[in-house]
């Protein structure tokens, strides 16, 4: 199912589509959304369904106006968290002063990482040369020995190199345009 099936599928209110992609496709999404903004125990289908409403508010607006430029799980794992940790505090009662969840971080460095995570994605998806993309991937944010994913690609290592480098140069490019379309 596209990414556009999805969002038609919700605003339509298809009760097959929503299901599978609140209760199923996006579980592991908003697990992680849960851990980041809530520091006690939440109700899974309590938070999707206040999410569900939130987006289904001004007849679908939300979804309506998503643009397509990040995948939606990005896009939609920004927007929970924004928008739980805005409501945290009135939407679910904190009974217990226990928390459930080992080595979470501030919901504040969670959203950041989830913005900068969707930015990359952004300008990855903008890139013309997708091999550039893959050896940014895993040389710098997977951290992959040169060696190995030389080897994984059939190239020598300097070759690599000197691909890491141009892929490098066009990701600032695109950035820089990037920064003069949206502004910073």
């Amino acid at each position: 199912m596209t990414e556009q099936e999805i969002i038609q599928g919700l605003i339509a209110r298809d009760n097959h589509i929503t299901e599978e992609f609140f209760f199923v496709k996006c579980r592991p999404l908003f697990y992680s959304v849960m851990r980041s903004v809530f520091d006690y125990e939440v109700n899974y289908d309590e938070m999707v369904n206040e999410l569900y409403v939130y987006l289904m508010e001004d007849d679908a607006s939300k979804l309506r106006h998503f643009e397509y430029r990040s995948s939606i799980y990005i896009w939609l794992k920004v927007l929970a968290i924004r928008f739980f940790v805005k409501k945290r505090s009135r939407m679910i009662e904190d009974r217990t002063q226990e928390t459930p969840y080992e080595g979470q971080g501030s919901a504040v460095e969670s959203l950041s990482g989830s913005i900068a995570e969707c930015d990359m994605e952004r300008l990855f998806e903008a890139m013309p040369t997708k091999r550039y993309v893959e050896v940014i991937r895993r040389l710098i944010l997977e951290d992959c020995e040169p060696e190995v994913l030389a080897q994984e690609m059939n190239i020598t290592t300097a070759n690599l190199y000197n691909i890491k480098r141009r892929s490098i140069a066009q990701l600032i490019r695109i950035a820089l345009n990037d920064i003069k379309e949206y502004g910073k």
